[in-house]
């Protein structure tokens, strides 16, 4: 079976402060938390290069130059790329604003304590097919891994609120997106804004689509998330035949 090649390149916003992991996220970033024995980002890299991506660039801030220390510009055949906040913190929008000159006119977004197993290859697809300035992934969460906030009906995302939550949500946005540069026409390289809201604006414009994933994720956001995907990785080495399972 031949490996999938993905077209587009990856953001991976990994520029938070990881407070939910404090004491260990003061002197290392999210990024480079341990789970199963090794940084989340190896995981996180190796499986996007087992799904074809070519390229990733890092949106950072805080310690974010031991991000860049530690992979360098090449990992996992991917070539690699960095954007820095700076003094300032831009937020997540603004964070991918200063980084398109880096990413071009198409490109996915991955939130840095994000582990997701899904096709991406099929949803590049969907987003090229699509013709909108956004696409969203969504998976119907029903209030079990994390509060669900997008009302999602055959096919179409009719609300996505992360603040006001509604009776009719029973999706979560996954975590993945993609996005045309012009998305972003609208936020300031300067000043801090919010992905949220940019995706609340171009649903509102009719400019965003979906796709709905089958497959849970995973995050390393709290102490929680990184135990549920060690679990999960374990399981899954022992599926592919690298551990012995146990008796």
């Amino acid at each position: 079976m031949n490996k999938p090649h993905i077209h587009l390149p990856v953001a991976i916003l990994a520029g938070g402060l990881a407070t939910r992991l404090r004491p260990v996220s003061e002197t290392i970033p999210k990024a480079l938390v341990p789970v199963a024995g090794e940084p989340f980002v190896d995981h996180q890299l190796s499986l996007l290069a087992s799904q074809g991506v070519k390229r990733v660039v890092f949106c950072l801030g805080h310690l974010g130059e031991m991000v860049e220390a530690h992979l360098g510009r090449e990992a996992w055949g991917m070539e690699i790329g960095y954007c820095y906040d700076g003094p300032k913190l831009l937020g997540t929008a603004g964070a991918l604003r200063r980084a398109i000159p880096q990413l071009g006119e198409r490109f996915f977004v991955l939130y840095g304590d994000s582990y997701l197993p899904v096709d991406y290859s099929a949803v590049e697809a969907r987003f090229l097919a699509c013709g909108k300035l956004g696409l969203m992934t969504v998976f119907r969460n029903e209030g079990r891994w994390d509060t669900s906030n997008v009302e999602f009906e055959n096919g179409r995302v009719l609300a996505y609120d992360k603040l006001r939550r509604t009776p009719a949500m029973h999706h979560i946005d996954y975590g993945l997106s993609v996005f045309r540069a012009e998305a972003f026409a609208g936020t300031s390289e300067t000043e801090a804004s919010d992905l949220a809201s940019v995706m609340q604006g171009l649903l509102a414009k009719g400019e965003m689509a979906a796709y709905e994933v089958r497959e849970r994720f995973y995050e390393v956001g709290t102490f929680s998330g990184i135990e549920e995907l060690e679990g999960y990785l374990l399981r899954s080495a022992r599926a592919e035949g690298a551990f012995p399972s146990e008796e």
